[in-house]
């Protein structure tokens, strides 16, 4: 058991998660967040994102005194930093939220600190924040590079998570991890970090490799639904029910195709491929490609919600579901999130009831929209022209037959064939 002390800077879906799941091993760790809300509802035991056990462990690790959490930076030997990455408008990462957090903990450091990236980020993203903290600290060096005049050393890793919102509490500990250290020696140390709590393979590599196996990752799930979305576009000319032609094919014993939807999303399999494209894109043709035909299925769905509605005068169109997959209040990039606000502004003259069992008010992004209701999912298919079904969230899968009937069904999930 490592008697180190971290710092997890950032208490969102990935943040808040692993900091509980650490202190639950055993080990002291102080969550930073720039929310205050936030941080005075985790000093009291209470979660602020949607996901299975963590409320348990979340009180249970408050209680243990393992675990506290603040909006000031403090001293620590190792700083886990999860901040997002958003990307620019050219698809190039946004670094700030990083290089923030690199102000901050720079003034804290005194040398033999362990600086870990976790956000998901492109290639040379954790040599760029080893040189922005060094920048600020001239006083220090990064280990592995000369060192003359002996001043203290920093230890820098990138070690990305691999979990699947909705069981991160188990996959946290039971899922491999790659320990992607600058040096032999931040490996050595991460490793010490994450072999505290994690069961599965701890394998380590180089942080610029670690980086791109994240993006790879994400990049062949994203390929591979592309194709399972092009196979719905094309099935639907020839009038194939898309949902029984890869249940046949997959039939065969070295094909898994996977289920099509209304696009991807999420902060990771909607992001990442892009960061490989912008780091090469002379020799990233398929990826882009499968991003272009992902990001083209909403366009898609909204289409064939506009077919449905017909020339109705002032329809009214139900959405079922916000979040980016079933189960989850995640709405980071989130395709059901983008069509449900693209149709309010199609159907001004008519009604969007936007249905989220997993919030408990109508988002941000759609309160502007003088024609949007938040309503409950079978008030909303009650009073629906059109039922557009956006997630397949576990309360629908148990709508009736009989309460669909009369309307015009647009299931882009293929739970009500």
């Amino acid at each position: 058991m490592t008697s180190r002390s971290v710092v997890f800077v950032g208490l969102g879906y990935i943040g808040l998660p692993t900091a509980v799941v650490m202190a639950n091993h055993g080990l002291q760790v102080t969550g930073v967040d720039i929310k205050q809300e936030n941080v005075e509802r985790i000093n009291r035991g209470e979660v602020t994102i949607v996901e299975t056990g963590l409320e348990e462990q979340l009180k249970r690790a408050v209680e243990s005194g393992n675990l506290k959490a603040t909006t000031q930076m403090p001293h620590a030997d190792v700083y886990i930093i999860a901040v997002p990455t958003p990307f620019k408008e050219n698809y190039e990462g946004d670094l700030s939220y990083i290089m923030g957090v690199a102000e901050s903990i720079a003034p804290q450091l005194q040398g033999d600190e362990l600086i870990i990236l976790e956000s998901t980020s492109p290639p040379t993203t954790t040599r760029k924040l080893s040189e922005k903290v060094l920048e600020l600290r001239p006083d220090l060096v990064a280990d592995g590079t000369e060192n003359p005049e002996n001043k203290p050393v920093l230890y820098f890793a990138y070690c990305p998570e691999r979990i699947l919102p909705g069981k991160a509490m188990e996959e946290l500990i039971t899922n491999s991890r790659i320990i992607g250290g600058q040096t032999p020696r931040a490996t050595e140390i991460a490793t010490e970090i994450y072999g505290a709590f994690c069961t599965g393979e701890l394998a380590p590599t180089d942080d610029v490799t670690a980086e791109m196996a994240k993006l790879a990752e994400n990049s062949f799930r994203d390929v591979n639904i592309a194709f399972a979305n092009e196979l719905s576009l094309i099935s639907d000319k020839l009038g194939i029910d898309v949902w029984e032609l890869i249940n046949l094919t997959n039939k065969h014993p070295r094909v898994n195709i996977l289920q099509p939807g209304p696009g991807v999303g999420g902060h990771c399999i909607a992001v990442d491929p892009w960061f490989i494209v912008s780091a090469d894109r002379e020799n990233s043709n398929l990826i882009r490609t499968a991003r272009e035909v992902n990001d083209g299925k909403p366009e898609w769905v909204i289409g064939k919600v506009e077919d449905a509605a017909g020339s109705a005068s002032a329809p009214v169109i139900a959405a079922l579901g916000l979040a980016f997959k079933p189960d989850i209040d995640d709405l980071r990039e989130s395709p059901a999130m983008d069509i449900t606000a693209k149709l309010a502004e199609r159907f001004s003259h008519g009604t969007v009831l936007a249905v989220e069992p997993n919030v408990k008010e109508l988002p941000a992004k759609l309160q502007g929209f003088e024609n949007v209701e938040f309503a409950e999912y079978n008030d909303a298919i009650e009073r629906a022209d059109v039922v557009l079904l956006l997630v397949d969230h576990q309360e629908f899968k148990t709508v009736a037959a009989t309460a669909l009937a009369g309307k015009q069904v647009v299931d882009t999930k293929g739970i009500w064939r």
